[in-house]
């Protein structure tokens, strides 16, 4: 085998540990429908990064495009026929997605959204939890917008500010663009034979932008472009996730990153990273008190999730997904997160194992009442 080369997108999705994949209609679908042949080899890439332990979640075009081949519809499509072409569409996209990975033993669930789910808060949770349930079961999400029920006022307006959406979601550090163009140019470069590529950009800048290209008409399928892709890609890296844009209509995408092909690498913000735990910490209310034992905090303090076994006391009535102050053993405030569990189960399973959680109440919960993601911790006091 081959010594594979270093690019900057190599290595970060080498490193990575939660990754979103977007296929666009453009390189999915041929004339006659989905290109099975080229999906199969990507499914068996993925399905390789999947066995090695990185968390896979797909978000994927194309229901559209192939409902209006089977409807026998037009381009130029009004609202409500894109919105038929797409429930149409939607059960054949997820069958060709379901027998691709049928051959690597990995499940596919299909996920729909829209922007509601990402913007009202209670939906956001419910969404969240659902990503994490399939994956901690090692399922593969394969997400579309929900175009059947979205509008015109309230759509993403492209399936690459979705998966930024989703990246955001899943918490994925990784972003990965399959495109028709193999990164990111300083000008068209389908127009332009002068046009360079950017291998890294470690922050997107209005000139940067200007240079983006418009959508693929020329096929008639697809509602995004390069100017969509940077739009992703600013979304992502405000949440601390990378993005990477390859090109996808090649055999085998993902060995051509890992052997040096182009790519565009475009990195996290750095300050994003520990955005979240900043919001967390410094902008929630919390709703009330969660009270811990020694273990438990030493535990927190390490970079764990706070489980069960180590909750000694429940203070105050509040709703999963509320923010709470998490209180030591000495009765100081050690940081505040945002509960997994409503109070009163909190009570009901406080100082059991998490493998007891199902008996107590009487239906499943994920282990951790609060999980690391979700905390953020003060400095611990000089002695």
């Amino acid at each position: 085998m081959s010594k594979e080369k270093t690019s900057a997108a190599a290595e970060r999705l080498r490193s990575a540990k939660r990754l979103v994949v977007k296929v666009g209609s453009a390189i999915l679908c041929g004339a006659d429908g989905v290109r099975e042949a080229w999906l199969s080899a990507l499914a068996a890439e993925l399905a390789a990064l999947r066995k090695a332990g990185v968390e896979i979640v797909i978000v994927s075009s194309g229901a559209i495009a192939l409902g209006r081949t089977r409807l026998k519809l037009g381009r130029g499509l009004r609202l409500d026929e894109k919105q038929a072409a797409s429930a149409a569409g939607q059960a054949a996209l997820a069958h060709a997605w379901q027998s691709a990975f049928a051959a690597h033993d990995a499940p596919v669930a299909q996920i729909l959204l829209t922007l509601d789910d990402t913007e009202d808060r209670r939906r956001y949770l419910n969404a969240r939890a659902t990503f994490r349930t399939l994956l901690d079961f090692g399922a593969i999400p394969v997400v579309n917008e929900n175009d059947t029920v979205a509008t015109s006022e309230i759509r993403y307006g492209d399936n690459d500010r979705l998966a930024a959406h989703a990246a955001q979601l899943v918490e994925a550090d990784t972003l990965l663009v399959l495109s028709d163009v193999d990164g990111v140019y300083d000008a068209d470069p389908r127009t332009n034979a002068d046009a360079v590529r950017f291998d890294v950009i470690e922050k997107m800048t209005p000139e940067i932008e200007s240079a983006a290209a418009g959508p693929n008409t020329a096929r008639g399928v697809g509602a995004g472009g390069m100017a969509s892709k940077l739009a992703a890609a600013k979304i992502a890296a405000k949440n601390g996730c990378a993005t990477i844009i390859a090109a996808g209509h090649v055999d085998a995408p993902l060995a051509r990153i890992f052997s040096g092909g182009a790519a565009t690498l475009i990195e996290a913000d750095n300050a994003a990273a520990n955005a979240r735990q900043r919001w967390i910490a410094g902008r929630l209310k919390p709703a009330g008190e969660i009270h811990i034992d020694a273990g438990a905090e030493k535990a927190l303090r390490s970079g764990a999730s706070l489980l069960p076994a180590g909750v000694t006391k429940v203070d105050g009535a509040f709703a999963r997904g509320d923010a709470v102050a998490i209180v030591g053993p000495d009765g100081r405030a050690i940081g505040k997160g945002l509960s997994a569990y409503h109070s009163d189960e909190i009570i009901r399973v406080a100082g059991r194992r998490s493998d007891d959680i199902e008996k107590l109440l009487g239906y499943k919960r994920r282990p951790a009442v609060i999980e690391k993601n979700d905390l953020a911790l003060h400095e611990k006091p000089e002695r």
